[in-house]
């Protein structure tokens, strides 16, 4: 190796034979760039690269490899020509609507949604003068009476929080194509494994990459995807409401997605059996999975789902609030707030994700003290079905 430079200071920036053997060999995996800047070569590179003439890069909040490459994952499992990494699920949802939206527009507003996402929709938008419409989406001629001449954009969850129902996309999808209206779909209890929105019909689609498509509990990121007309605002938007993503939790993420479809059959398979066993327990009054046949969305769900039907359960035991504190005092099934983890999770909506609502909001919404999510992880299935069936016997005693 030639003698290096001696510098009084150190510096990071590799030695031309440092950066030579680097060129010679790729590694297998992407490596981690933890750098929040590039060196530009000159003035008029940075020119070029300042302006898109050039590829490359130049600020870690405008873009970085780690984020490009797990994008690039994410474009090819959702089937889409575009797509960009966010600091978290929220951050997507708010990159959607502030670069396709503007004051005077409408939008519609599931129902159903995620509680910070309907705040988001709703009060949030209105300050900036988008005006919405709360919609029921299971019925499409209400919704089709809800479009007006304003209406740009409809916002659906593929299956809901909490109570898994499932949206019909390619019936939403020619309602807004016919109002000229954009379909957003949240993907974050299907994931791609399940649901390709894009290819039903969909015009953008969001996951909260925190959950199961990482699926290790340890990155908070989003992602936004869809096609080329719709992307003229989305990349400059990212950047100028500093919705970057960190390159760690982007490394992480490309880790976490490349064993996305295992995850999800045994998760699924899992799912499915669990769901069985607590709708034929006494002490469980309902059970909501759309791989259940008697579910109302299960022949939709089959339509539209290309594996399984998802890690998510959600079911009520009878004895309400006291029934669940005691199922989660036998901490067989860990009590988190969150979903899409390596192990199975348990949330209970009325006290976490819903607890804005109002008790007969809830109660519209078929949530009650007694209802339970579930989040099926990678667990061995009997492991899972074991811990469940001690917890609900518990719970009742």
């Amino acid at each position: 190796m030639a003698e290096r430079k001696k510098r009084e200071t150190f510096s990071n920036v590799p030695s031309a034979d440092l950066q030579q053997r680097l060129n010679t060999t790729v590694p297998h995996n992407m490596p981690l760039y933890l750098a929040s800047v590039w060196q530009c070569e000159s003035t008029t590179q940075a020119d070029q690269l300042l302006a898109g003439d050039l590829d490359g890069y130049v600020y870690q909040r405008d873009c970085h490899p780690n984020a490009d490459l797990f994008a690039e994952a994410c474009q090819d499992l959702h089937q889409a020509e575009r797509a960009v990494i966010t600091s978290s699920g929220m951050a997507a949802i708010s990159l959607a609507v502030l670069s396709q939206l503007q004051a005077g527009d409408h939008i519609l507003v599931s129902n159903q949604l995620y509680g910070r996402t309907t705040l988001l929709l709703t009060s949030e938008l209105q300050r900036l003068g988008v005006t919405h419409s709360l919609i029921d989406p299971y019925d499409l001629e209400s919704v089709r009476s809800a479009v007006t001449t304003e209406t740009k954009m409809m916002v659906v969850e593929t299956i809901a929080n909490p109570l898994l129902r499932v949206i019909d996309i390619r019936g939403l999808a020619k309602i807004a194509r016919a109002a000229d209206a954009l379909l957003l779909v949240d993907n974050t209890f299907a994931t791609p494994a399940i649901c390709k929105p894009l290819t039903l019909g969909a015009d953008l689609v969001m996951e909260s990459v925190s959950k199961f498509i990482n699926g290790h509990g340890d990155v908070m990121l989003g992602m936004l995807a869809g096609n080329k007309e719709h992307w003229n605002r989305v990349e400059m938007v990212n950047a100028a409401w500093g919705f970057a993503s960190s390159p760690l939790e982007c490394w992480l993420a490309c880790r976490g997605v490349s064993t996305l479809t295992l995850r999800m059959h045994q998760a699924s398979a899992t799912a499915q059996a669990a769901a069985e066993l607590l709708a034929g327990l006494e002490a469980v009054e309902l059970v909501e999975y759309p791989g259940l046949e008697n579910h109302i969305d299960h022949e939709l769900a089959r339509d539209q789902f290309i594996q399984g039907f998802g890690h998510m359960v959600t079911f009520r035991l009878a004895g309400g609030r006291e029934a669940t504190d005691r199922l989660i005092a036998t901490e067989e099934i860990p009590f988190c707030p969150s979903l899409g983890d390596v192990s199975t999770t348990l949330s209970h909506p009325a006290s976490t994700s819903h607890r804005g609502l109002s008790e007969s909001q809830r109660a519209a919404l078929g949530i009650t003290d007694g209802t339970i999510r579930l989040s099926i992880g990678v667990d061995p299935t009997e492991e899972v079905l074991g811990s469940l069936s001690k917890a609900v016997k518990r719970a009742v005693e």
